[in-house]
């Protein structure tokens, strides 16, 4: 074994600790970022967080990008699921796989990470920890700095590159030592732990349900714009998402692929609507009423454009605003929309 190893890393606290116990010791470590379009780290986004943190500690960083491998363990979980769409067991050992072969190309031994035994309810449970250890393929060689005396020696550690007595025993969710670490370490920038995953929402599973039930062959467009607005499923073939400010507006436009329907009201602010799919005319006509309903428009008559992306010609529909508790009852019974 070498004193070369890779870190999991998200740019939290934690996994900013297990890197500088590890940088203390004369471990060199290469820090590895997952992204995925569920992540909630940051409002600037994870890579930005890792980023920064990685140069703060003076590590090199490789972001990947797994989403589309990762859809396939979202809809299939060997493992089950949390209380929303979140694959918890799945998730890390997919990671720690990953992790391994990043390991193998550059020539590093052993995995660091900032793990917590029993800090998290699903994965980092004792039990769940050895499945996903063994699993991916990393028995023994998975070294977690902050918990690393609750847990059996691993080959670094018995092979004397790692000193055993200078890792920790933490357990739990209460985060005092480490923080009282960090101000020892000088670690002084890092974010609150308030971070996470959309799939553990609710709301937000409901949403990648009937991505699965009705889009099958969905694509990463898809997958974006279950994070943006209101969505409205008018039927088995069309869903409308609906902007709620002028970002939201912005964000659906950047997603929009050809042949979908952009809906916007005429003269008046008010927020796009994309609509998605093979909608009928009974279909489109809701979806320009429920657009002219979210505008500022005054009149009850309400002139709505249509165009079929990215062509800019358009057509001009003139409809009644939806009234809100007709927006709310039929589409909710019917039409499923999530806020």
């Amino acid at each position: 074994m070498n004193h070369k190893a890779v870190a999991l890393f998200s740019g939290g606290l934690d996994s900013m600790l297990a890197i500088k116990l590890m940088l203390e010791q004369g471990i060199e470590v290469h820090a590895l970022n997952f992204l995925t379009v569920f992540c909630t780290c940051t409002a600037k986004g994870c890579m930005h967080q890792a980023t920064k943190a990685a140069k703060e500690l003076g590590v090199p960083l490789k972001v990947m990008d797994i989403t589309k491998e990762y859809m396939g363990i979202v809809e299939h979980p060997r493992h089950g699921c949390g209380r929303g769409m979140n694959p918890c067991l799945d998730c890390r050992i997919f990671t720690f796989s990953k992790a391994r072969s990043f390991m193998e190309e550059i020539g590093a031994s052993f995995i660091i990470t900032g793990e917590v035994l029993g800090e998290r309810p699903m994965s980092q449970r004792r039990n769940a920890i050895e499945i996903i250890e063994r699993e991916s393929g990393l028995a023994g060689l998975i070294v977690r700095p902050l918990s690393a005396k609750l847990f059996e020696p691993t080959r670094p550690e018995e092979s004397g590159i790692i000193d055993r007595e200078r890792l920790l025993d933490i357990q739990g969710r209460r985060r005092e030592r480490q923080l009282n670490l960090a101000k020892e370490l000088g670690i002084n920038d890092y974010p609150c732990p308030a971070g996470g995953c959309l799939l553990t929402e609710k709301g937000f599973s409901k949403k990648v349900r009937d991505l699965f039930e009705y889009i099958p062959d969905y694509g990463i467009s898809d997958i974006h714009l279950l994070k943006i607005g209101r969505q409205f499923r008018l039927s088995r073939a069309a869903k409308l998402f609906v902007g709620r400010n002028e970002r939201e507006n912005n964000a659906l436009l950047s997603f929009a692929l050809s042949g979908d329907l952009i809906l916007d009201v005429v003269d008046t602010p008010s927020p796009i609507g994309l609509l998605r799919g093979r909608p009928n005319e009974q279909e489109l006509h809701l979806a320009v009423s429920i657009i002219a309903r979210y505008s500022d428009a005054k009149n009850p008559m309400v002139k709505v454009s249509v165009r079929i992306f990215p062509s800019e010609e358009q057509e001009i529909a003139t409809v009644k605003r939806s009234e809100e508790r007709r927006v709310g009852k039929e589409c909710r019974s019917r039409w499923s929309p999530y806020h």
